[in-house]
């Protein structure tokens, strides 16, 4: 058995088969992992499917502030933002180096959301006036008493005994008639220092006084207020503290130590998050180890913050706690036993290191030094999401029976190799396509519908390429099996050439580009892969087999490799040189 040529491989000659099997099994396996996970079709974006796209860009006064910490920061306040409206599957992502993007689906107020996504996150320290569980039974003593389990504890670096200690189950100090007695006596006091407090009449937003109301009146209305706030509510959640005046007591919710809801009645601001100059999560290993935040303030918030943590140290838990609210949720409430005066302090316990670096980026980072400008805002409606899908899919429709009648009447019988391609390169499109929106949140949007039809074209010249070269070796006078082997690697170097470029574009495009056009860029990056596949993996096996046979082995007229409508030469024969004559004489 004679050795395959330079160019050609046994297995690619005699067992395309096994490259046949493995593209169909692989196929087959995707197919049935996109009907098991349930996700049958590709997920849609907001241009076809509806809803609203804000694009934010990024302004300060310091260059440096932009940077990509805030804008993870901003990205993780923006989308609970807009999780507390009650949306699902809202995108909140950050493009480029300066920008993100909001996209939210149809359904959603979209006023509402570009106020919610668009202003600066606002981080205060309040003192807490009254506390307690979301649905824990009032004690049954009648007097007050220090909360039992302090999880946590912050201690100023400049005067180590100095101390304060984060709640992590705080639960209210008295029951009714003297947690009422408390609340009015804590908002007397504010009033005094703070004349224009009040209660809001909203049960689900901010409880804050009129210049009108006395001190009982506010107290009364606020405890009404604070007894019907259900915590465990998202919608109820979403709205307590949201809007409240910094000089203006409020309702609030926050999460204990044990992970449970609890609501909170916080006096006027105290200091704000342009008051922390650093916040940062480091490891402790001398004392008794573990995770702590410290905290340094600028020199107008030290002094607010020895005058708050002075007076919080006279008073009885829960009124010795602050909370650290940030978009009016609490995002931590320690306690306090002393005035800090150092301008530094820290914040330790049963921290990992996760939550430790969440803290402190709520507390650098709470009040950003970020602002954003609206670039675009887009809204699509359901019915024109759909006309533009709709659009899309018929213009890739005339474009795909545009190749192939192209390729029937230019190709004929090879034009059957060339469709069954393209029918399993689309179909390898959709399967991962469809699995690519539930694993990384890919949305196909009308620029990927684009990249998808130019796909088209591109995975159509591969073929062509394969087939000229393949007409070309019958041109020269070979027979069709050693035309196809001979043809192949030529074609191969062309096709692999094409789409390294096409898919070098593509990442470019990606990389540079920001919000919609990713996804043309994308789909077309991912076309160009498949369509090596598909050409290595199906249509040259296919083409070898189909060699094999008579009706494209023979040239038949309709097979469009026939010899004579090629103008092919008269076939390759070895010839031997005449022998020169011989001489009689010689002879």
């Amino acid at each position: 058995m004679a050795a395959p040529k330079k160019g050609q491989s046994a297995s690619a000659q005699g067992k395309p088969g096994r490259s046949l099997a493995l593209i169909l099994i692989a196929i087959v396996a995707l197919t049935g992992g996109m009907f098991a996970s349930g996700h049958t079709t590709p997920r849609l974006g907001i241009d076809l499917a509806g809803g609203t796209s804000i694009t934010l860009k990024a302004k300060s006064g310091q260059e440096s502030a932009i940077n990509k910490t805030n804008l993870d920061t901003a990205v993780d306040i923006m989308e609970r933002r807009v999780n507390g409206l009650g949306v699902s599957e809202a995108e909140v992502q950050t493009q480029g180096d300066r920008n993100i993007i909001v996209n939210i689906p149809k359904g959603t107020n979209s006023q509402q959301a570009r106020e919610q996504v668009g202003t600066t996150a606002k981080l205060y320290f309040r003192p807490v006036l009254a506390t307690e569980p979301v649905g824990a039974p009032a004690p049954a003593s009648p007097t007050p008493s220090p909360s039992g389990s302090p999880a946590k504890k912050a201690t100023s670096t400049a005067s180590p005994s100095s101390s304060a200690t984060s709640s992590s189950s705080a639960t209210a100090s008295a029951g009714a008639t003297s947690q009422g007695r408390a609340l009015t006596d804590a908002l007397k006091a504010d009033a005094t220092t703070s004349p224009s407090a009040s209660a809001s009449p909203s049960t689900k937003a901010s409880a804050s006084a009129s210049p009108s109301a006395s001190g009982s009146d506010s107290a009364a209305k606020l405890q009404q207020e604070y007894a019907k706030l259900n915590c465990a509510d998202p919608a109820v959640r979403a709205h307590a503290g949201v809007g409240a005046k910094p000089n203006e007591p409020t309702l609030a919710c926050g999460q204990n130590g044990q992970k449970q809801w609890q609501k909170y009645v916080l006096g006027p601001a105290e200091l704000a998050g342009t008051d922390v100059k650093k916040a940062q999560a480091v490891f402790d290993t001398q004392g008794a180890g573990g995770w702590k935040v410290t905290m340094d303030f600028t020199s107008a918030g030290t002094k607010k913050f020895a005058d708050i943590t002075g007076k919080l140290a006279q008073q009885q838990s829960p009124q010795n706690q602050f909370a650290i609210v940030l978009d009016g949720e609490v995002v931590s409430d320690p306690y306090v036993r002393q005035a800090l005066t150092g301008g530094n302090a820290e914040i330790s316990g049963s921290f990992d290191q996760t939550e430790a670096k969440n803290l402190a980026n709520v507390l650098s980072y709470g009040a950003l030094p970020l602002s954003f400008e609206e670039q675009s805002v887009t809204t699509v409606t359901a019915a024109l999401g759909g006309e533009q899908l709709n659009a899309g899919l018929i213009a890739g429709a005339i474009g795909l029976a545009l190749v192939i009648l192209y390729l029937v009447v230019y190709y004929r019988g090879l034009s059957l190799i060339a469709i069954t391609s393209l029918l399993v390169s689309a179909a390898l499109t959709y399967v991962i396509m469809s699995l690519l929106g539930p694993t990384i949140g890919f949305a196909l949007n009308l620029p990927a519908v684009c990249g998808a039809i130019v796909a088209i074209g591109i995975t159509a010249d591969s073929f062509i390429v394969f087939f000229e070269r393949i007409r070309d070796e019958i041109r020269e006078g070979r027979s069709l099996r050693p035309s196809v082997e001979r043809a192949w690697p030529r074609a191969r170097r062309t096709i692999l050439v094409s789409d390294f470029v096409s898919f070098l574009a593509a990442a470019v495009l990606f990389v540079v580009t920001v919000g919609k056009v990713q996804g043309f860029a994308f789909t077309l990056g991912l076309t160009t892969v498949f369509d090596v596949v598909v050409v290595f993996l199906f249509t040259k096996p296919l083409m070898t087999i189909l060699a094999r046979r008579k009706f494209f082995a023979d040239g038949h007229s309709w097979s469009g490799l026939d010899p004579k409508r090629l103008g092919a030469k008269p076939p390759l024969r070895r010839t031997r040189r005449p022998s020169a004559p011989v001489d009689p004489k010689e002879a």
